[in-house]
C-alpha cells in the first residue's frame, strides 16, 4: 500500500499511467487480433543500446587509426543488427491472436485466459511471450513457439478482486528473437468479459431448513445439518448421492435418503435469511450454500431481491444461481 501511495505521488509515474490509459482507450476492442505494421512496435533494448554505443566506438577508432579490419568488424556487426531487427519485427508481424471465451471464476481466484496463436507462414515463430498488461502482472510472462502454418494455445492469468462482470484486461505480446537487441511488442484490448462469482464463505453454517411445498399436508423434520431426516435402508441400485455417508460412518450400515418424503419439501436459499448485515457477506454465504447443496445433490431454489430462481439441481441450476449472485 505504501509503494502504491508513493507511485501516485511520483509525477513521472502518474504521467506514464495517464498516458497509458489514454493510449489504451484509443485501441479497438476485438477478440481476434491480427498483427500488422500498424499495431506492432519496435525499440532497441538495453543490450541494443550498448551494441550501438560499441559500434560507434569501433567506428571512431577505425577512422582514427585507419583500420580496415576495424571497418570490416564494425559494418559486419551493424549488418547483423539490422538483419536481426527485421527478423525480430517479422516474428510478430502477421500473427493472429484469438481469445477463447473465458470461463466464470470466483472472486479472489486466478481467472485463466486461453489465447490461440495462429501462424499462416511457412517459418516457425520463436520466443513469443504473452502477458496481462498490468503493473502487477507484467512479470508473469508465458513464452511459446508457434509452428509453421499451425497454431498453439497460451494461457495467462489475472486475479479479479470483486464479483460481477468484468472486461478482460489489455494483453501484450512481445519477442526479442533472435539477438535480443530489439524488443517488438503489441497491445491488445479483448472485447470479452469474464463473470466473477462471489467468493464462497470458508466455514458456512448448515443449510437452512426445508420449506413445505404449497399444498403439502405432511411435514418432515430437518436436522440441524441441513439434511432431510427421512432415511431408509440402502437398496441395491440406489444412486451414491442418496447415501447418507455420515450415518453410515456412525452405524456401519448404509442408509439412503427417502426421496418420496424429501419431495414434499423445498430447500430455499434466501437472501433475507443469510444472517449477515453486510451485503457481500450474505452473497458469499449464499454462494457457499449453493455449492454445498449441489454437492449433496439436493433440489434448491434461490431468492434474491427482485429475483427468484425456482428449485432444481444439477450443473445448470448451480450456474444459474451463481450467475444471479454475481450480478446481484
Amino acid at each position: 500500500m505504501l509503494d502504491a501511495h508513493r507511485s501516485t505521488l511520483n509525477p513521472f509515474v502518474f504521467a506514464r499511467r495517464k498516458f497509458r490509459q489514454w493510449w489504451q482507450a484509443r485501441l479497438p476492442l476485438a477478440d481476434t487480433y491480427t498483427l500488422t505494421q500498424r499495431n506492432v512496435y519496435i525499440l532497441p533494448t538495453r543490450p541494443g543500446f550498448m551494441l550501438g554505443l560499441t559500434l560507434l566506438v569501433l567506428l571512431v577508432a577505425s577512422i582514427n587509426y585507419q583500420l580496415n579490419l576495424g571497418y570490416l568488424l564494425t559494418f559486419l556487426l551493424a549488418g547483423s543488427a539490422v538483419v536481426g531487427m527485421h527478423v525480430c519485427h517479422a516474428t510478430l508481424r502477421g500473427l493472429t491472436l484469438n481469445l477463447l471465451p473465458p470461463p466464470p471464476q470466483f472472486a479472489g481466484a486466478s481467472a485463466t485466459l486461453s489465447v490461440v496463436l495462429s501462424n499462416a507462414r511457412k517459418q516457425v515463430r520463436h520466443s513469443i511471450g504473452l502477458a496481462v498488461l498490468d503493473a502487477t502482472h507484467e512479470d508473469h510472462w508465458t513464452w511459446t513457439d508457434v509452428p509453421s502454418q499451425g497454431s498453439c494455445t497460451v494461457q495467462v492469468a489475472f486475479q479479479p478482486v470483486q464479483r460481477g462482470l468484468h472486461r478482460v484486461p489489455p494483453l501484450t505480446a512481445e519477442t526479442r528473437f533472435p539477438l535480443g537487441t530489439f524488443r517488438v511488442w503489441t497491445v491488445w484490448r479483448p472485447a470479452a468479459q469474464v463473470l466473477v462469482y462471489p467468493a464462497p464463505e470458508l466455514h458456512p453454517p448448515p443449510l437452512p431448513q426445508g420449506e413445505p411445498r404449497s399444498g403439502g399436508a405432511a411435514q418432515a423434520r430437518v436436522q440441524n445439518t441441513g439434511e432431510f431426516e427421512g432415511v431408509r435402508a440402502y437398496r441395491r441400485g440406489d444412486p451414491l448421492k442418496l447415501v447418507v455417508w455420515k450415518k453410515a460412518a456412525k452405524s456401519d450400515e448404509l442408509v439412503s435418503r427417502d426421496t418420496m418424503q424429501a419431495q414434499r419439501y423445498e430447500l430455499w436459499l434466501d437472501f433475507a435469511g443469510a444472517g449477515h448485515a453486510d451485503r457481500e457477506a450474505r452473497l458469499s454465504r449464499l454462494a457457499a450454500w449453493v455449492l454445498q447443496a449441489d454437492k449433496l445433490g439436493q433440489d434448491y431454489g434461490l431468492r434474491l431481491p427482485g429475483q427468484q430462481i425456482a428449485p432444481g439441481n444439477g450443473e445448470a441450476q448451480k450456474r444459474r444461481c451463481l450467475e444471479a449472485l454475481a450480478l446481484c
